[in-house]
């Protein structure tokens, strides 16, 4: 970590995968207006759908831009912002740059899809972190709370 922060610990796996869940509900949310609307106008107006790869690049494309935008800024997304969760390079604990933020957004998909190997890899990784996390070189911490939280 930096000398200008105060040093952080690695969340924990129950505190990630709770707030990856309270992630899923705020993404129904952004896909609602930033997918699914946009899909329903077009529906509308020309009277036909586009084909399922465009339709599952659009959701891909939405939801990197919600990533790497929030993690770019703060480390965090709203979820990430709720648990006191922060994504950080993991050798300076500085914010991750725009290539890790891609990576780690590019890997998490199939860190997730395939039967969560990503996820079960965390169980094995000396720090506990996740697959996607590890080969992006940043780490998932925990912020210190306010006082008497």
């Amino acid at each position: 970590m930096t000398k200008d922060r105060p040093a952080a610990e690695p969340a924990g796996l129950r505190r990630r995968l709770a707030c990856m869940l309270y992630e899923a509900l705020l993404l129904l949310g952004v896909l609602a207006f930033a997918f699914l609307l946009p899909q329903m106008i077009l529906g509308m107006m020309t009277k036909m759908l586009p084909p399922g790869w465009a339709s599952l690049l659009h959701i891909f494309v939405v939801l990197g831009v919600y990533f790497y935008v929030l993690w770019g800024r703060n480390g965090q997304t709203l979820a990430m912002q709720t648990w006191r969760l922060q994504v950080v390079d993991a050798q300076s604990g500085r914010l991750p740059s725009p290539s890790q933020r891609l990576i780690r957004y590019a890997l998490a998909w199939p860190s997730l899809l395939f039967f969560g190997a990503g996820l079960l890899w965390s169980f094995f990784d000396r720090d506990g972190q996740f697959l996607h996390d590890r080969f992006a070189g940043t780490c998932v911490v925990l912020l210190p709370g306010r006082p008497g939280d």
